[in-house]
């Protein structure tokens, strides 16, 4: 199945939707996350024309949701160059999925301070060995291609840095990818757990940096790493890089570690 057969059932109108792909994007109970988020994304999109490109999203898995949901969208506030959109994924529960989307037209900069460049630039795709997902969930199994992009090996330093992509782009915008894919590594505490065990994002949010990204062959940098974990959390940074070592993405997560 491609990407299509997730969002070609969100119209305009919203309400009541049965996602005939919902289990190759499954994540144990759950739809992926990055998955849910392009629901959202795709329903805000397609409810409300003319929006400004899109600079930042909140968003904040509440629970699993099946194939039969309901689509909630509202235009929360339209000023003269910022709308912010709230979209929410519903089930006969309540709601599993919410998110707040900052659509913004670019305005005559006053500042100007461009992203770090990334300290160890692994090399490009085709410079690093491709990694098996047969033992990965089966959103990453069905739907990615994952190559390695440090020589980290195991538990250490908390950071997880892949280059990834989707087998089947085919009529997905470059913003709708990295809403797709920003979320596609596990997370960077995965290194420091003291044992094997489930883990569940909670909540992501994120900045485009450039309204207008471009890569090569759909491959695209990411990297989760922890900043601090305990208590059975971790606050996790993400980024996302294009071919060119320019950073796209820049973002942060809660993660439940379980024991």
């Amino acid at each position: 199945m491609s990407i299509s057969d997730l969002i070609d059932p969100i119209t305009a109108a919203g309400g009541p939707v049965t996602l005939s792909a919902h289990e190759t994007w499954a994540q144990g109970r759950a739809v992926y996350g990055g998955a849910s988020a392009l629901i959202a994304y795709t329903t805000a999109i397609r409810a409300f024309d003319g929006l400004p490109p899109l600079r930042a999203v909140q968003a904040t898995f509440v629970s699993p949701f099946g194939p039969e949901i309901e689509l909630k969208r509202e235009i929360v506030r339209q000023g003269r160059n910022v709308a912010q959109v709230r979209s929410e994924i519903w089930t006969d529960q309540g709601c599993a999925f919410t998110a707040f989307f900052l659509f913004g037209s670019e305005r005559e900069p006053n500042a100007r301070h461009p992203a770090s460049t990334l300290a160890h630039w692994p090399g490009l795709p085709q410079d690093n060995e491709a990694l098996s997902t047969e033992r990965a969930p089966e959103f990453l199994k069905q739907h990615f291609e994952i190559r390695r992009a440090q020589d980290q090996r195991g538990p250490g330093e908390p950071t997880v840095r892949r280059w990834a992509r989707l087998k089947d782009r085919a009529g997905l915008d470059s913003i709708s990818e990295l809403v797709l894919l920003g979320d596609v590594l596990p997370p960077g505490a995965m290194r420091a757990m003291q044992r094997q065990g489930p883990i569940s994002s909670i909540n992501w949010s994120f900045n485009i940096l450039d309204p207008e990204p471009e890569t090569e062959e759909g491959w695209w940098l990411s990297e989760n790493a922890s900043q601090h974990a305990d208590h059975g959390y971790s606050s996790e940074r993400l980024r996302v890089w294009n071919t060119k070592g320019e950073q796209i993405l820049d973002g942060m997560q809660c993660v439940a570690v379980f024991g």
